[in-house]
């Protein structure tokens, strides 16, 4: 028998690409490829690209012209790009770089066996009639504990700096009963915390289902332990979603909700639709119903036209929430987006403010990390450590937690009792 082909995909960004990179392997996988860890050693390599920070077209290309090399030597090898950058500047990747076999947009990805068999260059880039997840096979065993569920794609938010709603299109949600199959499918095969994915998934709306209404569903899934979502949007938090954090053991103490700027005249420029007093009163209602909740958020610094008094405001709202973690970066200008018309304040301002701002963050971050020493916590192995008798795993609050345990096996669900911190984890003894 024929040795099978070998796949190799290099994944930017998000935890959509994550997820959709996991299902890309499978549809190639029924047509008879095998992962690899190298590009050197694949039939196919595939770029699954990310189009929401700076210069992620230069990345693309900088991978793509170090693999000239390996499409020079070995011209059998097909060379694909996939993604939101791919659904971007399709017809330019063709143009600039003619190693290129195919190029296939997000949601166009059930089509990549066709593609790769094809004998000519593909470009897929289309929003087709047909539901990708229909096409798709079954999900794979996954390789730990812990898994993502796509249930929702797009956005019709149109924030003004953001290209998502152009890159993965308007807001479509999964059918519910699909997606409680394939969540008792994912622990049948061991998962046991499964995180809810959406560009904006609260405004998840399935066969007329909320988001807090699919939640309520899988927490009566056995053997399914933990739930989380994400990114969610703020005017999408709906009373419903608020009171199952109180109300549902399995939906973690851990929230992504991006706010971008604590200043209402940049909010309004990013065309957020809400305000900062407004995100903060819904803070106060989320820790009403949840009040050992853990918080992050993104914030965008040096958007076009932000004053040294927008920034402190910014600062003035984080003091006020006090983040357990966010994501922060410097405004980049994406091509198509209203923001990329305006002009750029001075960058060595914009990166003066991205440190202080980090700075306030990895304060807070660390405070709420060391104020867990002592405490107990429930702790999900995902893998071995590098020492020995050590695992891995992730606490409720998200946490990254090394525990000293022999006897310890992946998927394990343990009480662990934490005695340090450190910069980024906690380490603790297990207690039963």
């Amino acid at each position: 028998m024929a040795d099978p082909k070998k796949l190799f995909i290099k994944t930017y960004g998000c935890q959509m690409n994550v997820y959709d990179s996991e299902r890309m392997a499978e549809a190639m996988g029924a047509d008879g490829y095998v992962t690899t860890e190298t590009a050197e050693d694949a039939d196919m390599v595939l770029l699954n690209t990310c189009h929401i920070r700076e210069k992620a077209g230069e990345k693309l290309y900088s991978d793509l012209g170090r693999l000239k090399k390996l499409k020079a030597a070995r011209p059998d090898v097909k060379i694909g790009v996939a993604g939101c950058v791919a659904q971007a500047e399709g017809a330019e990747i063709m143009r600039r770089m003619p190693i290129v076999d195919l190029v296939v947009g997000p949601q166009s990805y059930h089509r990549l066996p066709e593609m790769a068999r094809a004998n000519t260059p593909q470009v897929d880039t289309d929003f087709p009639l047909e539901d990708k997840f229909d096409l798709l096979p079954e999900r794979k065993a996954t390789r730990g504990p812990m898994a993502f569920l796509t249930v929702q794609e797009g956005c019709d938010k149109f924030c003004a700096f953001c290209v998502v709603p152009y890159t993965r299109g308007a807001e479509v949600s999964r059918d519910p009963q699909r997606i409680l199959t394939e969540a008792r499918g994912l622990v049948e095969k061991g998962v046991r915390d499964l995180t809810l994915l959406g560009q904006n998934v609260n405004a998840f709306h399935g066969d007329g289902w909320t988001l807090a209404r699919l939640i309520r569903e899988l927490a009566k899934v056995d053997g399914l332990e933990r739930i989380r979502y994400t990114t969610s949007h703020p005017n999408d938090m709906d009373d419903d979603l608020i009171a199952a954090h109180g109300d549902l053991p399995k939906l973690m103490p851990y929230l992504h909700l991006p706010v971008q700027s604590g200043s209402d005249r940049i909010l309004k420029a990013m065309n957020r639709k809400h305000t900062a007093e407004a995100y903060l009163r819904l803070i106060e209602r989320i820790r009403a119903a949840r009040p050992d909740i853990l918080l992050s958020s993104d914030f965008i610094v040096g958007f076009p036209g932000e004053t040294d008094q927008d920034f402190e405001d910014t600062l003035s709202l984080i003091r006020a929430v006090n983040y357990g973690a966010a994501y922060s970066f410097k405004y980049s200008a994406r091509p198509g987006t209203p923001a990329a018309e305006k002009p750029e304040i001075d960058g060595a301002v914009a990166d003066a403010r991205l440190q202080t701002l980090q700075a306030l963050i990895t304060r807070q971050q660390r405070g709420l990390q060391e104020a867990m020493v002592g405490r107990e916590v429930g702790v999900l192995y995902e893998k071995a450590g590098r020492e020995a008798g050590q695992m891995i795993g992730k606490s409720d609050h998200l946490h990254a937690v090394f525990v000293n345990d022999p006897n310890g096996r992946v998927g394990e669900m343990v009480r662990v009792r934490i005695l340090a911190s450190s910069s980024n984890s906690l380490a603790g003894a297990r207690i039963s």
